[in-house]
């Protein structure tokens, strides 16, 4: 095989390794976005009255929510892919009942948190909770 051959052999093979990594990449995202939808449904609450309740309780003044106006706060984590995390304030299994708990009682998860306690209601912590397990990266 000539070096012309060579080069087109090798062209070939990353072409295959471009496609199967792009493949790859699309379902890694596909499977991604499907699960924070599930995980959404888990929880009974509207992800729809979120974005009003993270303003009204003030979340962006600490987190950075990049689907709600004015939520660019920078004293705790991001929240665009909270339901990609493993663990809640490092300790607690993020499923969808413990995010809400969470957000409705962060000292009565962890006393030690930097978290406030804003007075959202369960309710309330379960529409954000519905909202941010279905924010996952589109």
């Amino acid at each position: 095989m000539g070096d012309s051959g060579q080069r087109h052999g090798l062209a070939a093979i990353g072409a295959v390794i471009l496609l199967a990594a792009s493949v790859g990449g699309w379902s890694w995202w596909n499977a991604s976005r499907h699960r924070a939808e599930f995980r959404s449904a888990l929880i009974e609450g509207d992800p729809g009255r979120a974005p009003d309740l993270v303003r009204r309780y003030g979340c962006g003044g600490c987190h950075t929510l990049t689907s709600v106006r004015g939520a660019a706060g920078r004293v705790g984590p991001p929240l665009d892919t909270v339901g990609q995390r493993v663990f809640l304030a490092g300790r607690l299994p993020n499923t969808p009942e413990n995010l809400a708990r969470w957000i409705h009682d962060p000292h009565g998860v962890d006393p030690q948190t930097a978290m406030p306690n804003t007075g959202i209601s369960i309710d309330d912590a379960r529409n954000v909770a519905a909202y941010l397990l279905q924010e996952a990266p589109r």
